[in-house]
């Protein structure tokens, strides 16, 4: 089956459009899922080197740093789900065979597949029929870390769905991750 990319690539791009170049690329994960249906590109800058991004997405997940928002989108979100605005050394130590926890119910986690500080972080993920890999890679540029995020699924049954809804859903949470991102990468920075 053929997979359908999801990329805003072109003149009226979103914020976290990837590059021609970048979409193109092959990506460490991209194995695990060789069949996928679905590809969903992101990519975005960071003011700050790839050590200093890494340990954010590090901790990122459920169960542990959340899932980073702007402060501005933040306050709808009740006090206790809002994501950390700090490093927590305590969640910096993966490995791969770890398992997160993922939104979208119990049953919903990603391993990790591979794990190389401050560049690659790759997991996996098995949901009924559905295969899942999302890789995030670091890459430094002119004025900090190009981030490259890329979602792979296989096993859909309503790929046309999963293009529509499910690229504006990731489309909506990578911007928020991004935007919060800058925010608390800014802060960091500051109180160095």
């Amino acid at each position: 089956m053929r997979a359908f990319p999801c990329r805003g690539t072109g003149t009226h791009a979103h914020p976290v459009a990837a590059r021609p170049a970048e979409v193109a690329a092959r990506l460490p994960g991209d194995d695990l899922v060789p069949d996928a249906q679905v590809t969903m590109d992101r990519a975005f800058d960071l003011p700050a080197p790839p050590d200093a991004v890494w340990p954010w997405f590090a901790q990122l997940g459920k169960h542990r740093a959340g899932w980073y928002l702007p402060a501005r989108l933040e306050r709808v979100v009740p006090p206790r789900r809002r994501a950390l605005r700090r490093i927590d050394p305590t969640l910096q130590h993966l490995a791969p065979g770890d398992v997160i926890d993922d939104w979208g119910g119990r049953d919903a986690t990603f391993t990790i597949e591979t794990h190389e500080p401050p560049t690659t972080l790759v997991h996996s993920s098995r949901r009924g029929a559905l295969r899942i890999s999302w890789a995030i890679v670091l890459r430094p540029g002119p004025t900090g870390t190009r981030v490259h995020l890329r979602f792979r699924i296989a096993g859909v049954r309503r790929v046309w769905l999963v293009r529509t809804g499910g690229e504006l859903v990731d489309l909506l949470t990578v911007a928020g991750l991004a935007a919060g991102l800058r925010e608390r990468i800014g802060h960091s920075a500051a109180a160095s």
